[in-house]
C-alpha cells in the first residue's frame, strides 16, 4: 500500500491561526474548568461526564490501535529476536528508572521530613475511606500478575481493554507474520495497513472534542476537591513537586546524553499532548497520539508500540516518586522514623506492588496498603490519610509518567538501532505532517537493521 505524504512534508508547515491551535484550546479549556470548579463546585463537580465521556472516546480505540501499531510494527522488522531484544531491553530500562525514582523519594522524605509532628492516633482512622476507593481489590502477588498478562480470551482482552493481554497477543501475532514470511501474509498487512488508517482518522476525530474534555474533568477535580487542600498538605505537596522537578530535569540529561534528544524541543513538540494529560488528568487520554509523536520523531513502529504501552504498567516513574514519599510521610505522621533496613525493605517491596497497577482504582492506595501491611509500622487505615492530597498530585504523576515513557521510547529505539536522529530534528521543525490530520503513522527508514525492510515512509511501500 503506498502512503502519499502531503506537500508540505518536505517544508515546515504553515503557521496555524491562534484560536485554531489545539494547544491553545486545551490550555484555555483547563483554565476556564479550574475557574469553574473554584467559584462554582457544584458546577464543577457535575461536569465530571464531559471528561469521562472524552477518556472513554479514547479507550474504544487504544487496544485496537495498540495491535495495529504492534503487529504491523514487528512484520516490518522481520526479525522475531530484534523484538525480544526490545522487551528485554525496555524491561531493564523501567527496572531501573522505577528503582531510582522510588530510592530518589524516599531521599527527599528523609530530608523534607513532610509527615514530622503530625502525631496521628491510629484509633482515630477507619479503613472504610481506603476501601471504598480501592474498590476492595486485592493486590496481586507476581504470580498472578504475571498470568494476567496472558489473555484467556483474545476477544475478552479486546473487551476488557486489558492492554498488556493485547500486547501479549500482538507479539505472538505479528511473530507469526514474520515466521510465515511477508509475502504470504501481504494481503493481511494491507488489511491492518489500511485499518490503521481508519482509526487514525477516528482518533484524529475524537481529538477535535479534546478541550470539552479537558474542561469538565479540571472542573470536577477543582468542584470536588478544591485548592484549600493545598495548604493542609502543603509540605507533602511541595516535596513531591519539587522531586518530580529535579526528576524531569534528570530525564532532559539522560534523554541528551545517550540519544541526544532534546528534550525541551520535544516538549514543545508534544504539548498539546501533555496539556491534555494534564487537563484530564489520564496518561491514557493521549496515548495513541504520542505513540504517533514518536514514531514521526525518529522511533520505528515497533520500538514505539512496544515500550509505551508495556511503560505504562512498568514505568511510572511520577507514581514511584509519590509512592515513596508518601510512605515515609504516613511513618512520620504516625512518629516513626524508619531505619536504613526498614526503608531498604520499604523500596523492595514497593517495586513489586508498584508494577501493574496503571489503570486500576486507586492503585496509589492498593500499593501502599501492601506496603504498610508488609512493613507492620503504622496500620493500613492510615493510607486514609492521603485522600485529600492524592488527587492534588495528579498533574505530577501524569508529567513525569509520561516524559518518562517517552524518554524511554528514545533510550531504547537508540540501544536497538532504531532510531532516526534527522527524522527527529525534522519532525521538531514542522517538516513532518501532525496527527490530528489523520494522517497514518509515517516511520522513518532506520539503515541499521540487520537487513533492508519496507517502511511505512511518505515515498516509498508500506510497512
Amino acid at each position: 500500500m503506498k502512503i502519499h505524504a502531503p506537500e508540505t512534508a518536505s517544508t515546515p508547515a504553515a503557521k496555524k491561526p491562534l484560536y485554531k491551535s489545539l494547544f491553545f484550546q486545551i490550555l484555555v479549556a483547563v483554565v476556564a474548568g479550574i475557574v469553574i470548579g473554584y467559584l462554582w463546585p457544584n458546577i464543577g463537580s457535575a461536569l465530571r461526564p464531559l471528561g469521562d465521556g472524552f477518556i472513554q472516546l479514547i479507550k474504544m480505540i487504544i487496544a485496537p490501535l495498540i495491535f495495529l501499531v504492534i503487529v504491523t510494527g514487528i512484520s516490518a522488522v522481520g526479525d522475531v529476536r530484534a523484538v525480544g531484544r526490545v522487551g528485554v531491553k525496555a524491561l531493564v530500562y523501567f527496572t531501573a528508572a522505577t528503582l531510582f525514582a522510588l530510592a530518589f523519594g524516599l531521599v527527599v522524605a528523609n530530608v523534607v521530613q513532610p509527615g514530622a509532628g503530625l502525631n496521628i492516633d491510629p484509633a482515630s482512622l477507619s479503613e472504610d475511606a481506603v476501601n471504598a476507593k480501592t474498590t476492595t481489590a486485592p493486590p496481586k502477588d507476581a504470580g498472578q500478575f504475571l498470568l494476567g498478562i496472558i489473555p484467556t480470551s483474545v476477544v475478552g482482552a479486546f473487551a476488557s481493554n486489558s492492554l498488556l493481554q493485547v500486547l501479549c497477543f500482538a507479539v505472538f501475532f505479528g511473530a507469526a507474520i514474520v515466521v510465515v514470511g511477508r509475502e504470504k501474509c501481504k494481503p493481511v498487512i494491507d488489511i491492518m495497513e489500511t485499518t490503521l488508517e481508519i482509526f487514525f482518522r477516528i482518533m484524529a476525530w475524537v481529538m477535535r472534542v479534546a478541550p470539552v474534555g479537558a474542561f469538565g474533568a479540571m472542573a470536577f477535580i477543582i468542584g470536588q476537591y478544591g485548592l484549600s487542600s493545598l495548604s493542609t498538605y502543603a509540605l507533602l505537596v511541595a516535596a513531591c513537586y519539587g522531586s518530580a522537578l529535579i526528576f524531569i530535569g534528570l530525564l532532559f540529561v539522560v534523554a541528551w546524553a545517550y540519544p541526544r534528544v532534546p528534550l525541551w524541543q520535544f516538549i514543545k513538540y508534544s504539548r498539546e499532548e501533555f496539556m491534555l494529560a494534564l487537563g484530564t488528568a489520564s496518561t491514557e487520554s493521549v496515548l495513541p497520539r504520542i505513540m504517533t509523536k514518536l514514531t514521526n520523531a525518529g522511533c520505528s513502529r515497533a520500538t514505539t508500540g512496544l515500550v509505551v504501552p508495556t511503560g505504562y504498567s512498568f514505568n511510572l516513574d511520577g507514581a514511584a516518586l509519590y509512592l515513596s514519599i508518601s510512605l515515609l510521610f504516613l511513618a512520620q505522621a504516625f512518629g516513626h522514623n524508619l531505619d536504613l533496613g526498614q526503608q531498604l525493605a520499604a523500596l523492595g517491596i514497593l517495586m513489586l506492588t508498584s508494577k501493574g497497577m496503571a489503570g486500576v482504582p486507586g492503585s496509589a492506595f492498593l500499593a501502599l496498603s501492601a506496603t504498610a501491611g508488609a512493613l507492620g509500622i503504622f496500620p493500613v487505615a492510615g493510607v486514609a490519610l492521603l485522600l485529600g492530597a492524592d488527587r492534588l498530585m495528579d498533574s505530577m504523576r501524569v508529567v513525569v509518567n509520561l516524559l518518562g515513557n517517552c524518554v524511554a521510547t528514545f533510550v531504547v529505539s537508540k540501544w536497538e538501532g532504531q532510531f532516526d536522529r534527522e527524522a527527529m530534528l525534522a519532525a521538531f521543525r514542522g517538516e513532518t505532517p501532525a496527527p490530528e490530520e489523520g494522517d497514518a503513522v509515517t516511520e522513518p527508514t532506520v539503515p541499521t537493521l540487520s537487513s533492508p525492510q519496507p517502511r511505512l515512509t511518505a515515498d516509498t511501500n508500506s510497512a
